[in-house]
């Protein structure tokens, strides 16, 4: 895994790359591979870096969800970027291939969510209840495939609640293909999620950066050849 790690910018401070569907953001009960291992171990055989290597988890991706991942080489970098997240500076914009099309061309979604820990799954609910939190999105139509019935969403994350994306589409009637807890369509797929945007300012020059990366325009994600743009500009 190691080898196959797709980096798409790296400087002193911080290390952007490509989280593969299915790998843990960080170590997690299964003990299975996960990013912030395996990036660790990408900085200390790059530089030969004796001991332990820092490196600063930022913001995390569902497991079975793709796309980029920025961490922090140094503890300073790791506060600011951390602050940009709190702030909401830090701006995160996925893809996502849901069932049929949303009757609007764009739209926000504002729900309650409640986070239900023993089962691991999240529900929209009545404001009112207790532990309910408020989650926004945006998202705008990109395309839409006639024949499958699929549309590629954009997606604009305001809040980041547990399963935010994934509950408000299944609640809106188009959930996300191959999404095994909340999904319709596509049981036994790899969900189409995918974290294909990232925008910061960088923790040390203050410049502000955006980062882009689609995922690979086959299975589910060859909705993508139906764009009349290139979409990764």
């Amino acid at each position: 895994m190691n080898e196959n790690l797709k980096v798409i910018y790296e400087d002193n401070h911080i290390l952007v790359v490509e989280k593969p569907p299915n790998i843990p953001s960080q170590s997690d009960k299964t003990n299975d591979i996960n990013m912030l291992t395996i990036c660790k171990k990408y900085i200390k055989e790059k530089y030969n870096k004796p001991g332990n290597v820092y490196l600063g988890l930022v913001h995390r991706l569902d497991r079975p969800v793709g796309g980029i991942m920025i961490f922090a080489k140094t503890s300073k970098a790791a506060s600011r970027l951390s602050n940009q997240v709190r702030e909401k500076i830090f701006k995160k914009k996925y893809l996502a291939v849901v069932d049929g099309k949303p009757e609007n061309k764009t739209g926000i979604l504002e729900d309650y969510l409640y986070k239900d820990e023993r089962n691991n799954i999240s529900k929209v609910v009545n404001k009112d209840k207790k532990n309910a939190k408020y989650a926004k999105l945006e998202y705008e139509l990109i395309v839409y495939d006639e024949v499958k019935n699929l549309s590629l969403l954009s997606i604009n994350l305001y809040t980041g609640r547990h399963h935010q994306i994934r509950v408000q589409l299944s609640n809106f009637g188009h959930s996300i293909f191959g999404d095994q807890k909340y999904g319709t369509r596509g049981k036994g797929k790899q969900i189409a999620l995918w974290a294909y945007e990232l925008e910061i300012e960088h923790p040390i020059t203050k410049e502000k950066m955006t980062f882009k990366d689609l995922p690979e325009n086959k299975g589910t994600w060859s909705i993508l050849k139906k764009l009349k743009i290139n979409y990764n500009h």
